[in-house]
């Protein structure tokens, strides 16, 4: 296939002049599923001339979007949740009373493997449908041997159901579920640690995530569960400082972890320590939304310190229903001042390194031929609108949808 007549944001800035790498009148050659070539039409090499050409008619070209952060496998709702919340009851209250992500537990167990897939398919289809290309899911509504490992056999089958790549994290140690309250250390012993070592023998984790935090799991209580990770050879990331500064960042990034993620309550030394580490900080604005959080990430001493700063649905039941990765851009300009040309270096290059993908997110030879084609003729029109995604075709692996 053969891109014509396309106005390209290859996000790289070596390839235009400005850091969307902005090129107006390129083209863009595919050859099965990776580009070929990609430049001014005017500079079109004659080897790529003869393919079948789809004229884009000046329509935004992008690399495929790329959500790094979602909880995209489980049962039931947490409507009411949001009602007490309105009301004035805190995430924290809510969790300490057994709702928050134990309510979820609870629908997760009971549900069997082909209802999880049901019941996920249509969000990943939501995904889909607002440009995603690739899909980070988790596991971490079980909380049993069995049961986490049930999340991300469903986790795998999304990829063998859809057009799109689907990465999964291991996230047992998530929450302490009620037979292990007051025990965190022996969730981890028992539940989490046993469950890495099976999900990994049979192939289905492809990095390991926790959650850091005052009602969850201290850097402590972790440290076994990312040791072992490390020797496994696999990628660690963590939910750092969402609610309170834990040392979850300093601690991930002594991990050389992929990305720590949340973040309202980094501190400055954790802002070095993930700049040293090269760790990605993502960000998360539906959960920011969702909750009425007013703390605000830290966004300026982030980009001064030059930490890559990826955006994420963080599509969950309880603290972000969000299923689209347009929106999402769209509130972290909103809310945490990301300028548009972030906000889609963040669901493009930034959530690639997030992933520790090096084969997508920026449009280049060699590269998967994930692209999407917008109706628009400027990248900042994708953040710029709300609730809306004027995706007009998505090019999954050199395939047009």
């Amino acid at each position: 296939m053969l891109l014509t007549h396309a106005t390209l944001a290859t996000m790289d800035p070596r390839s235009g002049t400005d850091g969307y790498g902005l090129i107006p009148e390129a083209a863009v050659a595919i050859s099965g599923a990776q580009i070929a070539w990609a430049g001014p039409m005017a500079d079109l090499p004659a080897a790529f001339r003869h393919l079948p050409e789809r004229d884009c008619g000046g329509r935004l070209v992008t690399p495929g979007l790329i959500d790094c952060h979602t909880h995209a496998v489980f049962a039931g709702h947490r409507a009411v949740e949001f009602e007490l919340r309105l009301k004035g009851a805190s995430y924290e209250e809510i969790a300490r009373a057994g709702g928050g992500i134990l309510s979820t537990v609870t629908a997760t167990r009971a549900a069997t493997e082909d209802q999880l897939l049901a019941l996920a398919l249509p969000r990943i289809d939501q995904l889909i449908a607002s440009g995603a290309t690739t899909i980070e899911v988790k596991s971490g509504y079980g909380l049993t041997v069995e049961d986490e490992l049930k999340m991300l056999r469903v986790a795998r089958r999304i990829g063998r159901s859809r057009p799109v790549t689907v990465r999964t994290t291991h996230l047992a140690a998530h929450a302490i579920p009620p037979e292990f309250k007051g025990q965190a250390r022996a969730y981890i012993d028992n539940v989490a640690l046993p469950s890495l070592r099976a999900a990994h023998a049979e192939g289905l984790v492809d990095a390991v995530d926790a959650f850091c935090e005052t009602i969850a799991f201290s850097v402590d209580d972790l440290a076994p569960l990312f040791a072992e990770a490390r020797a496994m050879g696999l990628p660690v990331k963590l939910h750092a400082e969402q609610l309170t500064d834990q040392g979850g960042a300093a601690f991930a990034a002594r991990h050389q972890a992929l990305s720590a993620d949340h973040l309202e309550y980094l501190s400055p030394a954790g802002i070095v320590a993930m700049a040293a580490a090269g760790t990605v900080a993502v960000m998360l604005p539906g959960a920011f939304y969702t909750l009425r959080e007013t703390q605000v990430p830290p966004i300026a001493a982030l980009r001064t310190a030059g930490v890559p700063m990826a955006v994420a649905t963080d599509l969950n039941p309880g603290s972000s229903p969000l299923a689209s990765l347009t929106l999402a851009m769209n509130m972290a300009c909103t809310l945490f001042r990301l300028t548009p040309e972030e906000a889609l270096s963040g669901t493009t290059t930034h959530a690639a390194r997030a992933l520790g993908l090096t084969d997508r997110g920026r449009v280049a030879p060699g590269l998967r031929a994930d692209l999407c084609l917008w109706d628009a003729d400027h990248p900042a029109e994708l953040s710029y609108r709300i609730g809306a995604t004027p995706l007009h075709h998505r090019i999954f692996g050199g395939r047009l949808d």
